[in-house]
């Protein structure tokens, strides 16, 4: 017989979470689970996706927690820094971050369609955004004693990427960063990566290489037998900011349905 299904656990009952790029995908699901595991309060941050973030907040008050849209685009630090001030005003503090956004080249096929101005996206959002957001609200959060920061990272960094080298540069360079923040931060701040594999989100699926057989060949590579959709993952983004995880700092944590097989 199949197991019962487990009830969500209220492991961010009465804290207040900020997750990035939550208008649409992975980000708007962990921003719901969020309020579904008792967050009093969510900060849905967007860039351009204002709908899909509306959307989002809507989702997160109809599981008792109260959405704060906050609009920036995370490659201009200036504009992070006015995003935490604003956060920890608005939200009443910020007991944790999810810094998922980031650009993963979605349109280009190959290395050889490479150009420059996608290489300097890709890093400014993935390296130099996700370090601007940990850096401002984490020395927020040094200043009021506690706080969790994850970044959402990739196995792509096990593999490379021969399609899209710069994005994989930069989930490397993720980690850097990481291990370095949990250093300055600690024992006050905790720094961790989540690592998700491959994930069904609306935009992955309406890929082409997606649409022409990458999907089932995936599938087929998996150890699990299947690709998640966003859902399935979120709430193994936000353990890492639990107090389950209370001795984890600087680390990686993989949910790829066995690709990998990430390990010593």
């Amino acid at each position: 017989m199949p197991l019962a299904p487990v009830p969500v656990p209220r492991r961010l009952q009465g804290r207040s979470v900020v997750v990035t790029g939550a208008g649409t995908g992975l980000g708007a699901e962990i921003a719901v689970r969020a309020a579904q595991e008792g967050a009093r309060a969510v900060g849905v941050h967007y860039r351009s996706s204002a709908d899909g973030a509306r959307r989002t907040a809507d989702r997160v008050a109809e599981h008792g927690a109260t959405p704060v849209l906050l609009q920036t685009d995370i490659a201009e630090w200036a504009q992070v820094r006015a995003l935490a001030d604003a956060a920890f005003e608005r939200l009443g503090g910020v007991d944790a971050v999810v810094n998922n956004v980031g650009d993963v080249a979605r349109e280009q096929m190959s290395w050889r369609d490479i150009t420059e101005e996608s290489v300097d996206h890709v890093l400014a959002v993935d390296i130099k955004g996700t370090m601007a957001c940990v850096h401002e609200f984490g020395s927020r959060m040094l200043d009021q004693g506690h706080g969790a920061i994850v970044n959402i990272g990739s196995t792509v960094i096990v593999r490379g990427s021969p399609r899209a080298p710069q994005y994989a540069a930069a989930k490397y360079g993720l980690l850097g960063l990481t291990k370095s923040y949990a250093h300055a931060f600690a024992p006050t701040v905790r720094v961790n990566v989540f690592a998700p594999g491959f994930i069904e989100t609306e935009a992955t699926l309406a890929r082409k290489d997606w649409q022409s057989g990458r999907g089932d060949q995936l599938r087929s590579l998996t150890p699990m037998g299947r690709i998640p959709g966003p859902a399935e993952v979120a709430g193994t983004a936000l353990f890492l900011l639990t107090d389950d995880a209370a001795h984890m700092t600087g680390g990686y944590l993989v949910a790829d349905g066995g690709y990998n097989m990430v390990g010593a």
